[in-house]
C-alpha cells in the first residue's frame, strides 16, 4: 500500500497523522503544501482535497481521503502492526475516542487555531491582526481546556479518558495545545498554568512519542523565531 500525505508542518492535524505514522512505522510519502503561499488553493491540489485544506492523503494513487480524524481512523485499521491502544476493536472504546475527536473540532482547535491564527500567524500570509477575534477564541481554549481537565483527565491513566497509553485522541488534542507554543511565553504560561493536569498530560504524550514528536514539532519553533523577528523590525 503507497501512502502519499499531503500536508504543512505548521498545521496542527498534519502533525498528528506524522507522529502517528512515524510512531507505527508507517512508510509514506510527504508532500508539502505551503499554507502561507496558498498552496492549498492550487486546481492541482483540489484534485486531490475539493475542500483545499490539509491535511489529505491518496492511497495507491486511487483512493483519497481528508480530515484529519477520519485519515487517523483510517491509517489505525489499515495498516498492519498499529497497537490497539491508539484505536482500539473494543467498539465501547472506539466510541469514547470517537467522542473526544467529535467535540475537539468545535471546541479547542476552534480556541486554540483561531487565537494563535489571529494573534500571530496571519503575519505569515500578509494578513492584518484580528486581536478581537483572538480574544473571543481565547475564551473558548480556556473552557476547553477546563473541559479536558475536568471530563477527560479526572481518572487514574496518564492520558484521555483514563487510558495507561495514548490514543489518536491524545494525538490530535495535544498537537493542538502545543500551537500555543507560537504565543510570548507569558501569554502561553498565563492559558496553560491553571490546568496542571493538562500541562502534565501534554508532557506525557510528548515523551510517549518521542523522538517523532520534537523532530515534527521543529517547524513550529521556526515560526515561532521568524514572528519575533518580525515584530521585532516593526
Amino acid at each position: 500500500m503507497k501512502l502519499k500525505l499531503f500536508v504543512d508542518r505548521l498545521s496542527q492535524p498534519c502533525r498528528a497523522i506524522l507522529i502517528f505514522c512515524k510512531m507505527n512505522k508507517i512508510e509514506f510519502v510527504e508532500v508539502r503544501i505551503e499554507l502561507s503561499k496558498g498552496e492549498q488553493l492550487s486546481p492541482e491540489f483540489k484534485e486531490i482535497n475539493p475542500m483545499q485544506k490539509v491535511p489529505a492523503m491518496k492511497v495507491d494513487e486511487r483512493f483519497r481521503l481528508f480530515e484529519s480524524h477520519a485519515i487517523l481512523r483510517f491509517l489505525a485499521g489499515a495498516f498492519p502492526g498499529v497497537a490497539d491502544h491508539w484505536y482500539p476493536a473494543d467498539l465501547f472504546k472506539r466510541a469514547e475516542i470517537d467522542s473526544v475527536l467529535d467535540w475537539h473540532h468545535a471546541n479547542l482547535r476552534h480556541g486554540s487555531a483561531g487565537l494563535v491564527f489571529h494573534s500571530k500567524l496571519a503575519r505569515l500570509s500578509g494578513r492584518p491582526l484580528d486581536l478581537r477575534a483572538a480574544a473571543d477564541c481565547e475564551k473558548v481554549l480556556s473552557a476547553s481546556l477546563a473541559k479536558i481537565e475536568s471530563v477527560w483527565l479526572k481518572e487514574e491513566g496518564q492520558f484521555l479518558l483514563g487510558n495507561s497509553k495514548p490514543s489518536i485522541a491524545d494525538l490530535s488534542l495535544v498537537c493542538e495545545t502545543m500551537q500555543l507554543e507560537a504565543l510570548d511565553e507569558k501569554d502561553r504560561k498565563r492559558l496553560l498554568d491553571p490546568h496542571e493536569k493538562v500541562r502534565k498530560w501534554m508532557d506525557d504524550t510528548r515523551n510517549a512519542t518521542q523522538p517523532y514528536f520534537d523532530e515534527i514539532h521543529g517547524v513550529l519553533f521556526q515560526v515561532k523565531d521568524k514572528l519575533k523577528e518580525m515584530e521585532s523590525d516593526e
